[in-house]
């Protein structure tokens, strides 16, 4: 039996199997509007903000 899910943008059900090209979104649009989201800053993560100062520098860009 094959596992269904519901497409994070518009709940439509969705095959998740190699079959299903655009998962876990059911069509290629969703997953545009979805990453236009990301873009726009529609969506946070939850949380405080990580302290700068605690971010080591990359030793390949000095």
């Amino acid at each position: 039996m094959a596992t269904r899910v519901k497409c994070p943008r518009c709940e439509a059900e969705v095959i998740w199997g190699p079959q299903s090209k655009w998962r876990p979104f059911c069509s290629e649009r969703c997953k545009l509007m979805d990453l236009g989201a990301w873009a726009n800053e529609e969506y946070r993560v939850a949380g405080q903000p990580g302290d700068p100062t605690l971010i080591e520098e990359d030793p390949r860009r000095s």
